[in-house]
């Protein structure tokens, strides 16, 4: 299997403001917790505290992720076939159209040539 490198995402960086009870609490709970010195609490600490401080909840969160990305895959392998089966179909109807237009007729006796 392929190694792709995803990078990081940029949203673990970003601050998260405050702005009602739970984000309160969280950015609040976290910078207590982490006590970054320039008092900016990010994506990535209220992860990181959550996967310490509260597993099973990131462990639920991730898992349906998980399945549902991967349903979501299977799904779309099935359409590509499909679309793919179908491109296939219409090029093969396709050349044999154009054989029997182009195709020389048998004669009575069964050998190809022209008829009259």
């Amino acid at each position: 299997m392929n190694n792709i490198d995803l990078g990081e995402n940029p949203m673990l960086h970003e601050e998260v403001q405050k702005g009602n009870p739970l984000k309160n609490f969280l950015v609040e709970y976290v910078g207590s917790v982490k006590q970054p010195e320039d008092d900016t609490v990010t994506t990535e600490m209220i992860v990181e505290t959550m996967a310490k401080d509260f597993p099973e909840f990131l462990m639920v969160v991730a898992e349906e992720n998980f399945m549902r990305g991967y349903h979501q895959a299977l799904e779309d392998i099935e359409q590509g076939e499909a679309a793919m089966k179908a491109e296939y179909e219409k090029t093969n109807a396709s050349k044999s159209t154009t054989k029997k237009k182009t195709g020389k007729k048998k004669n009575a006796k069964g050998r190809k040539g022209k008829t009259s």
